[in-house]
């Protein structure tokens, strides 16, 4: 499987000569979901879900797909019918030829005042990789790759660092990471490396890596 980083959350997966595109929202590239035979959508906030990014990408291909919750499928099912398919916690289904299982259902507290959203991460391929969106959830399986979560206004790096400490997977890509400054990357770099337990792994946006 070959791993396409793009900018902050959003990943291209291909494998045996179709593409696999999770999150490409307002932070990622105009094109990030172009030439994707599906797409897969963790929530409904802008920096992981657009619309515009979406329905560029549905045009292009008519036999493109994506899979969603309910908050982003109803923004989007009226104009693809029978394209955009609902999940939620516990679903399983293949996209593009990857078996995928869906797992979690809230997003990670901003704040107490702030309601608390549905999330639903997504794990590839039996655990090979797995993206949670805006949440730290840990998957009833085991992870080879785990796109982490890196810097988030609600998160700290020793949440994180006990994130990769719980799910325990072989190697872990960062995402979420387009608010980290360069100044800053090499101290998250130590830190998640030295004390996660895991290889901690960072790919510049257009960069790929074979999991």
């Amino acid at each position: 499987m070959k791993l396409t980083k793009k900018s902050h959350s959003c990943v291209r997966l291909e494998k045996d000569g179709r593409t696999l595109v999770l999150d490409p929202g307002m932070f990622s590239e105009e094109d990030a979901a172009t030439g994707a035979d599906a797409i897969l959508v963790t929530h409904e906030h802008p920096d992981h879900f657009s619309e515009e990014r979406l329905r560029a990408a549905m045009e292009a291909n008519p036999a493109a797909e994506i899979w969603t919750l309910a908050s982003v499928a109803e923004q989007l099912a009226a104009a693809f019918p029978g394209r955009v398919h609902t999940v939620g916690h516990g679903d399983t289904f293949t996209a593009a030829g990857f078996d995928v299982q869906v797992h979690g259902e809230l997003h990670a507290v901003i704040h107490p005042d702030i309601p608390r959203i549905t999330n639903v991460g997504y794990l590839i391929d039996g655990g090979r990789l797995f993206h949670p969106g805006d949440a730290l959830t840990v998957p009833d399986h085991p992870v080879e790759t785990l796109m982490l979560p890196v810097m988030a206004p609600w998160s700290k790096i020793s949440e994180v660092i006990d994130y990769v400490r719980e799910v325990k997977p072989q190697r872990a890509y960062d995402i979420h990471d387009a608010l980290l400054t360069d100044l800053a990357r090499p101290i998250y770099d130590r830190q998640i490396g030295a004390l996660g337990g895991s290889e901690h792994l960072r790919l510049t946006p257009g960069d790929s890596a074979e999991v």
